[in-house]
This record gives structure tokens, sequence and C-alpha cells, in this order.
């Protein structure tokens, strides 16, 4: 989840004694890190670089604020996760700086706590039931999905390709669709989308014909539309947030 850490820092030669790693708090960060973090930076923290960093043996994670910070507000290519507790961010900060090859120590809910406070005040969250894209935005969407991405994911996206010969993909609708994303944000599903689809050509739309085949798929889903188009932001699209129907 801790992507764009920037240059490696220097490490001082002198040995210092790490914070204590509660078990209990690394369990519930084990949690989180694969409900929110796994999808992109996979199970063994080796990610997808540079899209996604590596975590593992990754120097950054001895520096506990800029990860807070971090996990709180993203980075140009990670989603900020402003929906987090102080506690739920030390918890998967406590997880990913002691898992795998990593040994950097605990993380206090006080320390995440301070940080976070010295940070901008979030907005409201809001659903993808909310309407929060247009009919236009959607029916662009449409157009845009069709060239890229129906050929894999299906007329009905519902991951069932026409050609019988080739192989199924994740469906992008609808209520396993909903399951598989239950709790994200868009931001994420941007982000994630952007970095690694079409399959053969990732990247190759641009940032709004991201948005509008997002704006596509919450349509088919069945979610309402409103007055105001989706917009290729991290952090406005990090507060809409994928659930199933309330």
């Amino acid at each position: 989840m801790v992507g764009g850490l920037g240059p490696t820092l220097l490490i001082a030669t002198v040995a210092v004694a790490q914070p204590a790693v509660d078990a209990v708090v690394f369990g519930q960060g084990q949690q989180l890190y694969q409900d929110r973090c796994a999808l992109c930076h996979q199970d063994g923290g080796t990610g997808n670089p540079p899209t996604f960093p590596a975590l593992s043996g990754n120097d950054q994670l001895g520096n506990p604020g800029r990860i807070v910070s971090i996990i709180r507000q993203g980075t140009p290519t990670m989603p900020p996760f402003p929906d987090l507790t102080a506690a739920e961010i030390s918890a998967v900060a406590t997880y990913i700086r002691n898992a795998w090859a990593n040994g950097f120590g605990g993380l206090a809910t006080a320390d995440a706590t301070a940080v976070l406070e010295g940070l901008e005040a979030d907005g409201d969250l809001a659903s993808v039931w909310d309407g929060v894209f247009t009919e236009v935005q959607a029916e662009r969407g449409r157009a845009a999905y069709t060239g890229a991405c129906g050929l894999c994911h299906g007329r009905r996206l519902n991951g069932a390709p026409d050609d019988p010969d080739m192989r199924s993909t994740p469906p992008l609708t609808r209520a396993r669709f909903l399951r598989n994303w239950d709790g994200r944000s868009l931001a994420t599903l941007f982000a994630y989308t952007r970095a690694t689809m079409p399959e053969d050509n990732p990247g190759s739309l641009t940032d709004e014909e991201y948005v509008d085949v997002i704006a596509y798929m919450l349509s088919v889903g069945g979610m309402p539309a409103g007055e105001a188009e989706l917009r290729p932001d991290l952090g406005r699209l990090a507060r809409i947030v994928i659930e199933q129907q309330p």
C-alpha cells in the first residue's frame, strides 16, 4: 500500500533498539493489509515495481511518520485511505514494518494520531450509491469499454468473454464484483485499473477514459447517476466507497 516512497534513505550503522511489536496489533494489521493492500503489493510484499513498489526489504519503512502520511494522503500513483482510523493505520504500519524481511518495530496508535493531527482535515465519505457519476459520462465509458475491455470482460461485464475459447476474467459489476471490492474505494479501483489494464497494454487509456469506464461499470451495476461527473482525482475518488446496496 505504501507506494512512491522516494529515494532510499541512508541507514545509520549504529544499532538502535526497535519499538516492541504487539502480536495482536500485528495480526490486525495483517488482515487489513490483505483487505486493502495485497491487491497491489502482493501477499509476500514483493509488489510489482515500478508501479507498486516492494515493501519487503524496503528501507523507507524505517520512517513511521512517512508511512502514516502516505497511507492517509496517498501519492500520485497510490490512492489515499481516508477511512482508516489511527488505530488501523498503526496496525497496518506495524505489520508491513515487521513482516517478510522487515524488522523496524511497532508503531503506537498515539504516534499515528500525532502525525494525522498535522495533516489536512478530510471531508465526508460517500458511497457509489450516492449518484457519483452522470449518465453522459457512463455513455462515454460504454464506448471506451467496448473498445478496450469488452473482448476480455464480456459485453455484459460479467467476466465471460464472447469467445468461448478465451479464458474467463473477473466480473466488473453486480454482486460478485461488489463482494470482491466491498469496502475499497474508487481510488483503489482507478489506480489498479490504470496500472494493469488493458492486460496487453496497461495505461493505454487516458485518465479520463479510465474513470469514464468506472462510471459505466457503476451504471451497469445499477448505481444511480447524479449531476456531477467522476474526476480522475485520487483524493476525491478515495472518499467514494464501493459497497453493496444499503
